[in-house]
């Protein structure tokens, strides 16, 4: 097949999307097929090559970087898409990658796209908007509440920690994802400058209740679950230096887990993915509590395809490789409704 491979963009997960993207690119190559890649960060000129990628470090990039790039070349860049080719793959990470926004220009030249569609998308990437799908479903999941921009002061956000969620709590963007601007806050003192860092990278700033216990995360392939993954991070803190350096993090799967808690984890990542009308693929990351209880954080419906991510290493244990993963998610994707042309 003739495939072309969006990656990188202009999100704050724009490396660890081009680390995403040359798995990918090796692994369909192997399989035969060809494949080009396209940075629509670039616009024009997005048709890039394998030396061009700018992979992970410890940190993401500076605000600086990224404020080199402008979400309106992304317009220009799907126009550079031949028609032809026989599916888009999308290894973009965070918006407007990963929000519905590039779903909706590929649909609008109707060429197939792997991965949920324009609305599942949309939902996904805002965790406040998947966490009322989820409550809607009776799928548990942490106390929250949202704050916009430039909207709190210290005291109104403690007065709400205070009222809604307890400390410690965690402050992330409300639409962000690889713990960028994300934070654990222990008390008051922390509390207002998180909610600034959150808010440098999305409008609003979720607050979440900290439930201790154990990572979990769950690939859904089809209508199938994959078997749990626990992520165990040598600091103690699963951040964006944690998931994307080699050796900071331990991982178990088939995570140790009773039969019938696995089987309720599995399911719950299933019933998560429907509520929010994912395809496709996703992965749904869960906390477990002391007492065993998940509770599902959020659905990602472009998870990461790094050597460290995790649907890799959830499809291994299920008996599949990363090249048949990755055709498994094209023929996913081309067995879905057609496109409108």
């Amino acid at each position: 097949m003739n495939i072309a491979l969006l990656l990188g963009g202009t999100s704050p997960e724009r490396h660890v999307s081009m680390a995403s993207g040359r798995g990918i690119a090796a692994a369909l190559v192997d399989a035969g097929h060809t494949v080009t890649l396209f940075d629509p960060a670039r616009g024009d000129a997005a048709r890039i090559s394998q030396e061009e990628l700018e992979l992970p470090g410890e940190t993401s990039p500076t605000h600086e970087e990224l404020h080199r790039y402008s979400n309106s070349a992304y317009i220009a860049a799907i126009q550079q898409i031949p028609q032809d080719v026989d599916i888009v793959f999308l290894a973009l990470h965070g918006a407007p990658g990963e929000d519905g926004t590039v779903q909706s220009l590929l649909e609008l030249r109707g060429l197939p796209y792997t991965g949920s569609r324009v609305l599942a998308s949309a939902l996904a990437m805002d965790k406040a908007m998947t966490k009322r799908m989820l409550e809607s479903e009776s799928i548990q999941t942490p106390r929250w509440f949202q704050m916009a921009r430039g909207e709190a002061t210290p005291e109104i956000l403690r007065a709400l920690v205070d009222q809604h969620t307890a400390w410690p709590v965690v402050v992330k963007p409300n639409d962000g994802g690889s713990t960028v601007g994300m934070t654990i806050v222990e008390d008051e003192s922390g509390l207002y400058a998180a909610y600034e860092l959150a808010c440098e990278y999305a409008e609003t700033a979720l607050f979440e209740e900290f439930i201790e216990g154990r990572e979990l995360t769950v690939a859904i392939l089809g209508d199938e679950s994959l078997p749990v993954v626990e992520i165990s991070p040598k600091s103690g803190f699963y951040d964006y230096k944690s998931k994307y350096t080699a050796g900071q993090t331990e991982y178990y799967c088939p995570a140790d887990l009773p039969r019938a808690l696995e089987e309720e984890v599995r399911e719950l990542a299933r019933r998560s993915h429907v509520a929010l009308g994912c395809t496709g693929y996703s992965r749904v990351d869960f906390r477990l509590s002391t007492e065993n209880v998940p509770y599902c954080l959020e659905v990602n419906t472009l998870p990461g395809m790094t050597a460290t991510s995790l649907v890799p290493k959830a499809a291994a244990a299920a008996g599949m490789s990363f090249p048949a993963l990755c055709e498994r998610i094209i023929e996913l994707a081309l067995s879905a409704q057609p496109m409108a042309q």
